[in-house]
């Protein structure tokens, strides 16, 4: 059977297929939230089949996987690559109403030009076809991102990274598209997690320095920003489940430090002061360098104990947590802004009930030096689909400003995921399109289709500077 993605797929209206055709569809793409490895973009990786590009720590597939009844073996374990892919295209078909199912159909029209549906029945065919494509020339992960047309990516590093590839990639003329790190200080600030005192070891050898208290700490990351902006980083990125940024105790949040730095462990109220004082210090740091602050908020992780123990983090046990209280969030960017050390900031919730509350507490923050200083991020992980893209854009645009929004992102370690901007585009053009079929917006193209390139593009180039 052929494939349900049409040119006009997901386009309802006929002012949704003009916006999409004639403004959306050639803008280049920004990703500037997304987990590639720049090592593998240096080397110009080539997958060795499509089981790798798209198995190979997708935790999103292996959920679906696991949910039909898949064995581990066949998701994340020791299987055959066919064997593995064979599992998948076999769950396919039962995925009908989920993402995936859309993202992989377009991913498998774009990159490898397959319009069949993916099933038991297609497997051999698209198998063939698909590896054929990435054993040639445009199979690298390089030829993948340059066909879908991004000018550039920002990945998500730790602070005690070398940063020796983004380095070689930024000498390296010979591939257009600008590869930026990310400063992602979450294991310095998650003081209650194991691991925590010699995580804070490693970050102070990359620093040199040894931290033994919070003016040490603090001496580390600011050396680290530092490293970090001398190669070009213009974003930090940090997640939270629901903190309590309310807690401001220098003191507590200094013996905290120091118990845990000692073996103990810290206590809610400890870790509560720890993150409040630690968040309100990078907070400063970055906008003084002019960097964007982003912030994850709302998961709770690994959930399944079993699984954590045999595969580690990121395997598909995270989850929606609970929201985080509005005094929480207003008590941490009130104190920047205080002090007017509050960075260009991106807040993004995995609990949708929190979106409202975001858009609110973002337009409170807002200034007349800076459009859409503080963003309502795009629809997040357990919210990346169409319903969520849907709900993020219309509390956004009636709470908020959505012509400043600053668009899509794949947060993706796949170098298959880029549809997923084509995705975005049509869902958004397909409500600016009913808007205007409806009577609710003007049928004015050259503002709307402004707007839709501004979403697209144009408004994130200018919010990190590269416009």
């Amino acid at each position: 059977m052929k494939t349900f993605i049409t040119d006009d797929f997901l386009l309802s209206t006929e002012p949704a297929r003009r916006l999409y055709h004639d403004y959306a569809e050639a803008m280049p793409i920004l990703d500037y939230h997304c987990h590639l490895n720049p090592r593998e973009i240096y080397e110009d990786i080539r997958m060795d089949n499509l089981a790798q590009a798209w198995l190979g720590g997708d935790h999103y597939k292996w959920r679906v996987m696991r949910a039909c009844g898949v064995p581990e073996e066949k998701v994340t374990g020791a299987a055959p690559a066919r064997e593995k892919f064979d599992a998948f295209a076999a769950v396919m078909p039962q995925l009908i109403g989920n993402p995936i199912y859309h993202w992989s159909h377009l991913e498998l029209l774009r990159f490898f030009q397959v319009d069949e549906l993916l099933s038991p029945a297609t497997a051999d065919g698209i198998w063939e076809k698909a590896n054929a494509v990435l054993q040639s020339d445009k199979g690298t992960s390089r030829a993948l991102i340059t066909s879908s047309n991004v000018a550039a990516l920002c990945t998500t590093d730790d602070p005690a990274d070398s940063l020796e590839y983004h380095k070689l990639l930024a000498a390296d003329t010979g591939f257009a598209t600008k590869v930026l790190p990310t400063f992602r200080p979450d294991k310095a600030l998650h003081i209650e997690n194991d691991g925590f005192a010699d995580y804070l070891t490693t970050l102070g050898q990359a620093a040199g320095v040894t931290i033994s208290d919070l003016d040490s700490l603090k001496a580390a990351l600011s050396a680290r920003m530092d490293h970090f902006a001398g190669v070009g980083c213009r974003l930090a990125d940090i997640s939270f489940g629901s903190p309590d940024f309310t807690v401001w105790d220098p003191d507590l949040a200094q013996s905290a430090l120091a118990k845990v730095l000692s073996g103990g462990v810290a206590d809610e109220k400890e870790t509560a002061a720890y993150q409040s004082y630690v968040m309100d210090f990078v907070g400063g740091e970055f906008a003084r360098r002019g960097w964007v602050m982003q912030l994850h908020l709302g998961a709770i992780r690994n959930l399944n104990t079993p699984l954590f123990r045999s595969l580690g983090a990121d395997v598909g046990c995270d989850s929606i947590g609970d929201p985080i209280p509005a005094a929480s969030l207003a008590a941490m960017l009130d104190r920047l802004a205080t002090r007017d050390a509050l960075p260009r900031t991106i807040l993004y919730t995995l609990n949708a009930a929190d979106s409202d509350k975001l858009v609110a507490a973002a337009g409170c923050f807002q200034n007349g030096g800076t459009a859409g200083k503080v963003q309502f991020g795009s629809a997040w992980w357990f919210n990346d689909h169409f319903e969520g893209m849907n709900l993020q854009l219309k509390s956004l645009a009636s709470i908020g400003v959505l012509s400043r929004f600053v668009g899509m992102l794949t947060d993706s370690r796949s170098f298959l995921s880029y549809p997923r901007h084509e995705y975005f585009r049509r869902i958004l053009c397909r409500l600016l399109g009913q808007w205007v079929d409806e009577g609710m917006a003007p049928a004015d193209y050259d503002l709307l289709g402004g707007m839709v390139q501004d979403i697209c593009y144009n408004n994130v180039a200018s919010y990190l500077g590269l416009k």
